[in-house]
């Protein structure tokens, strides 16, 4: 009997597997939840993450503001919830200016773009 039994759970296994379809509507899911909530200005582009982690979808949205610059944010999905979050935006880089000699030894201010990117060790 729990042989059987134990077969029965065996074989229903690939079952629980999601199949193209169901991955299809989480993401069209995560999209529609996520440009719910996109700005009202500007023009905005969504990137759906094809699965999310065990809990969570995620997409990346950029906005293209009217005076050229751009809002970024992250959209966070509830799988169990079928809701939404939106962070604020990023924080846009900033020119940064250094003064710097050249061989000559002339000093002149130098600009450079920088954001707090930086790498991480797993």
């Amino acid at each position: 009997m729990r042989l059987a039994v134990l077969m029965l759970l065996l074989s229903a296994s690939p079952a629980l597997a999601s199949s193209e379809e169901a991955w299809e509507q989480f993401r069209k899911d995560v999209e529609t939840a996520c440009a719910a909530l996109a700005p009202q200005e500007g023009e905005t582009a969504i990137e759906i993450n094809p699965f999310g982690s065990e809990s969570y979808g995620a997409a990346l949205l950029i906005t293209t503001l009217a005076d050229g610059g751009v809002d970024r944010y992250v959209c966070i999905f509830d799988k169990k919830a079928g809701t939404a979050e939106l962070t604020a935006p990023f924080t846009p880089p900033q020119d940064v200016v250094e003064m710097q000699a050249d061989p000559a030894g002339n000093v002149a201010p130098t600009e450079d773009t920088k954001t707090d990117v930086h790498l991480v060790k797993p």
